[in-house]
């Protein structure tokens, strides 16, 4: 019926308006087998896009309609109003701004050095597809010549064969197999697929598109927009009712009275009715006390435990920094030591205090100022959480989320008031009256700020403070020290402002407001540098601002490489609109490539209930803002959904099926195959933006070729036909079970090692395959094609699995089946470089579980790892003895093959030594950096980062306490014992052969 739609409650309880007709009922899967039939007014359209939206990010936007938080609808009413801005924007730009926005081509303008100057030598050989036909020709260009020039070229070898005319204005060069376009008037060289081809020296494939096509796939995207505003309500909600102006409101440094709060009462608190329960209070300006924590009297309870117990702070209302946490936590208090408080016993720790021992029960954060700048005042439940960290700072767990639980039936609750201080609202101060602070501060000192007042012994003491690593810990003296000599650091040590900051006294309101007018003139950091002031240990609103202003210098590509990190800080902020997340919206909204991989870090993580609401509010924002993804993204979302299906098929016959070996196996892929063959499963898979790689579509299944993996968690092993390359097929690798946060955050600190030494000309043919999280325990990884592991080449090669590990001929045998000539001695160099690479690079990371299946080789060469499960040196141990005895992987085989299997090829074995040690120096001057990007995820979760502790490991392998000889000889005695102790890791190779014999 015309203008009538179905509308049903889906399985994530959200109400779904089925307007997409060829959906098939078994795909729909409501909630309950009810359809309701409803007729759609021009009104309820908005209502569609709401559907959508809900369905996509996985929360319903009514649930966000329900939430009584004035902060979350100013931010949406806010989000909503820039979002239609935005699109009015995107409706005024031409194509061509569109195509660049949407598919603009990955640069590198780094100046050429001389391997690639001798590569280029005589042009280089491109081959052109042509989109209207199948047909291709070769064209030799000079890779300084820019796109026009060989698109002029390619149209002449057109018409020479076709007898037609073509104007280079009419077309434009694809990167064949991708969404790619070579947009600008830059040099070839300069756009990184070209570059890449030229280094691997492989024939880039472009293909020449005519506009019209471009120009079409704009107007289907104009069209979603337009229809998006036209559903616009004609009355937009009011805005929340505002303070009259004439109001007085007292300002927070008007108030020299203590800070306290009033601790009521605990609700459902978990311990025994006999045992005693204590609060302890704590204020933190990030992960600095302000004053000494508080602790409550000890009381008993049943279904309450009662305390109405005024909890006096030794700091005065005025010096509360803006940022301010209040942070509480509930244990429980044994004198006796066996003796177990608690209803369950806690894996958590035990803290020893004045001879009795504490239980922790729960903790839970809240902001003493709320997100317009009033203190907070009277009543506040609080719903605790009950997962303890493993570092607590003085029982308390500043570093955890300032949301409440909100799975308020079971959760201890904490009841609290706050008096008020004042007749009028208490208001922390506009950022004018901040400076004015300042002014008058200085005028009154008698000792006015100035450079080079300390002598030159201070100066030597502060040179040597600031060169530091990020994590050391800086007494008070050196503090002190810092703090008098601010402005010599903002002349001389710039990139030292995070320990300016960690030197600040913040419970000093005039110590704040001098550090705020100084950071007005303070010089402005590279972005890598400011990246460190988006850490827990700088809350500051301003200062967060300033590192934001840094990072709008980083172009597209390299802000894509931080963008693991800077979702994780989100977590960090404790309102909603900052300037984080306002710049991490307008820079995906303005580059389709960065909004794909921004949505997917945000909606993998929609399950954790600390950050889901927030989460969804970004989201929604981006959805709002990126009205033509929706249907893109929405198609990824429903083809993994499939794949989940599929791989729990996979899961339960394994349990099911009687019997086993390949019987089973192949009843198993069956029923697997069958499964993707039926219609719901292949068109919900076909034709879909890949998500480990956007600018690539996925045309639809290769059936025949698909398979699961043989591990616990059943992978699945999808083979794609390439929709843009005829006859082309790539693979994707799905896991549901494992978390793949950490194999994600590795490679992607391999991708930036290769970038850093790239920048110092080594290029080590790092292979930093795609691996992206999608969901709860769930992802994609990229397979890469044309490549074997270690252990397959081995026993191959070999008559018994036991000896496959000791052959040290099978992998050179292996490279020279596969290359001949001079493609043999490539493939050879391209060994060398990437094992050096990978040497290098799981040393410093302390990569483990380094057996035969976990590292592979493609047919060009390249060596590579996968499997990233065990990082910072916490390797996989058997009764209490390590497996891996080495500090990385450098067999004898390995060797065989740098020497070209000449045992007496010693130059090429001192070529790869010297690679080694190079490539350690570039990481080691790095290190800083390396060490900010680990600090940056340490509240993401991840099974082996989960505090300061962990990154010691870095600290360590990179020897940042040493000089750089210091350096280099401890890397070479490491290099040494990798060496002389590589008859362990065969042995280890040998009993991983004969575990996983087939």
């Amino acid at each position: 019926m015309e203008g009538c739609v179905f509308e049903c409650v889906s399985a994530a309880a959200v109400h779904e308006e089925l307007d997409d007709e060829s959906r098939r009922l078994c795909d729909v899967r409501p909630f309950l087998p009810v359809l309701r039939l409803l007729r759609r007014s021009s009104a309820d359209n908005q209502r569609v896009l709401h559907s959508k939206i809900g369905t996509l990010i996985g929360k319903g936007l009514q649930e966000l309609d329900s939430l009584p938080d004035q902060e979350v609808k100013d931010f949406r009413q806010k989000m909503q109003r820039i979002s239609e801005e935005k699109l009015l924007r995107m409706q005024m730009m031409s194509y061509w701004e569109w195509l660049q926005s949407c598919f603009s081509p990955q640069m590198d303008m780094a100046p050429t050095d001389d391997v690639i100057d001798k590569l280029m030598e005589g042009g280089v050989k491109i081959t052109i597809h042509y989109d209207q036909c199948q047909d291709t020709a070769s064209v030799r260009v000079c890779v300084k010549s820019n796109v026009d020039q060989l698109v002029d070229s390619a149209l002449r070898k057109w018409s020479s064969t076709h007898q037609q005319q073509g104007c280079h204005d009419d077309y434009i060069l694809r990167v064949s197999g991708k969404l790619e376009f070579l947009c600008g008037k830059h040099p070839l060289i300069q756009y990184k697929y070209i570059r890449a081809c030229v280094m691997a020296q492989e024939t880039p494939h472009l293909t020449l598109v005519h506009v019209g096509v471009v120009k079409s796939m704009f107007q289907k995207e104009l069209n979603a927009i337009g229809a998006a505003l036209g559903q616009r309500p004609a009355h937009p909600p009011l805005p929340a009712k505002k303070r009259a102006a004439s109001q007085v409101q007292t300002c927070v440094w008007d108030v020299q009275l203590p800070f306290k709060v009033i601790l009521v009462r605990g609700i459902k608190v978990n311990a025994e009715e006999t045992a005693k329960v204590q609060v302890r209070a704590g204020l933190f300006h990030g992960a600095e006390l302000l004053c000494v924590p508080v602790v409550s009297e000890e009381v008993c309870g049943r279904a309450e435990h009662v305390w109405r117990h005024t909890l006096e702070f030794e700091i005065s209302v005025c010096d509360l920094p803006r940022m301010t946490r209040l942070c509480f936590a509930l244990y429980a208090v044994s004198h006796k030591k066996k003796q177990k408080s608690t209803k369950h016993t806690h894996k958590y720790q035990t803290i020893r205090k004045a001879g009795k021992m504490h239980y922790p029960i729960a903790w839970v954060n809240t902001m003493v100022f709320d997100y317009k700048g009033h203190l907070k005042t009277g009543d506040i439940l609080l719903h605790c959480w009950s997962n303890f960290p493993d570092e607590l700072e003085e029982m308390l767990n500043p570093i955890g989320t300032i949301q409440t639980n909100p799975y308020t039936e079971n959760a201890t609750t904490l009841h609290i008031q706050i008096p008020d201080y004042s007749q009028q609202c208490v208001l922390f101060p506009p950022f004018d009256k901040i400076l004015e602070k300042a002014a008058e501060v200085a005028k009154g000192s008698d000792c006015p700020p100035m450079t080079g007042r300390g002598g030159k012994k201070f100066h030597i003491e502060l040179k040597e403070i600031m060169e530091r690593e990020p994590l050391s810990q800086l007494c008070e003296n050196e503090k002190d020290l810092i703090w008098t000599l601010r402005y010599d650091c903002r002349e001389n040590f710039p990139q030292s402002l995070p320990k300016l900051l960690l030197s600040v006294k913040w419970n000093k309101h005039e110590d704040m407001a001098q550090l705020q007018a100084l950071l007005q003139i303070w010089p402005q950091l590279s972005p890598r540098d400011a990246l460190e002031l988006l850490d827990f240990n700088y809350p500051d609103q301003y200062v967060r601002e300033y590192a934001v202003n840094c990072l709008r210098d980083m172009s597209d590509d390299e802000l894509s490489q931080y963008l693991l990190q800077l979702v994780q800080v989100l977590r960090y902020e404790p309102y909603y609109d900052c300037a984080l997340t306002r710049f991490l919206l307008e820079r995906a909204q303005n580059n389709r490539f960065i909004g794909h991989f921004l949505f997917w870090h945000l909606r993998s993580e929609m399950h954790m209930p600390a950050v889901s609401v927030q989460f969804a509010l970004i989201l929604e924002a981006y959805c709002r803002g990126s009205i033509p993804h929706i249907e893109v993204l929405k198609k990824q979302v429903d083809a993994l959904s499939k794949l989940k299906a599929v791989n729990a098929l996979v899961k339960t016959g394994a349990v099911k099926t009687k019997g086993g070996g390949r019987s089973k196996d192949a009843h198993l892929r069956a029923a697997m195959l069958t499964c993707l063959r039926q219609s719901g499963f292949s068109e919900a898979l076909a034709d879909i933006h890949n998500p480990l790689s956007p600018n690539m579509l996925l045309a639809t299944v290769n059936v025949e070729r698909c398979k699961y993996m043989d591990s616990k968690m059943k992978p699945l092993w999808i083979v794609y036909d390439n929709k843009l390359l005829g006859g082309d097929t790539l693979g994707i690798i799905y896991k549901n079970g494992d978390d793949l946060r950490q194999d994600m955050l590795t490679l992607q600190i391999l991708k930036l090692m290769d970038m850093l030494w790239k920048e110092a000309n080594l290029d080590l043919r790092i292979l930093p395959y795609g691996c992206l999280a999608t969901g709860d325990r769930s992802g994609l990884i990229e397979v890469v094609l044309s490549a074997d592991t270690i252990a397959n080449i081995q026993k191959t090669s070999s008559n018994m699995t036991a000896t496959a590990a000791f052959n040290k001929d099978a992998l050179l045998n292996w490279l020279k089946e596969k290359n001949s000539g001079e493609a043999l001695e490539r493939a050879i160099e391209e060994f060398t470089l990437s094992c050096a690479g990978y040497c290098v690079a799981t040393y410093v990371l302390g990569i483990g579980d380094r057996h035969s299946d976990n590292i592979m080789v493609r047919s060009t060469g390249q060596l590579f790892h996968i499997d990233f499960g065990h990082i910072l040196g916490n390797f996989k141990s058997k009764f209490g003895i390590k497996r891996e005895r080495v500090p990385f992987i450098l067999t004898h085989d390995f060797i065989h093959v740098i020497q070209q299997g000449k045992t007496t090829n010693t130059e090429k074995f001192g070529s790869f030594r010297q690679y080694c040690e190079e490539a350690y120096l570039v990481l080691r001057r790095n290190g800083n950096f390396i060490i900010t990007l680990f600090a940056l995820m340490l509240t993401a979760g991840l099974p082996e980062l989960t505090s300061v502790k962990d990154i010691q490991y870095l600290k360590d392998s990179l020897a940042l306490g040493k000089t750089e000889d210091e350096a280099l000889k401890q890397f070479r005695q490491k290099f040494d014992e990798a060496l002389r102790e590589s008859w362990t890791t065969k042995v280890n190779w040998m009993a991983h052969h004969l575990a996983h014999a087939s």
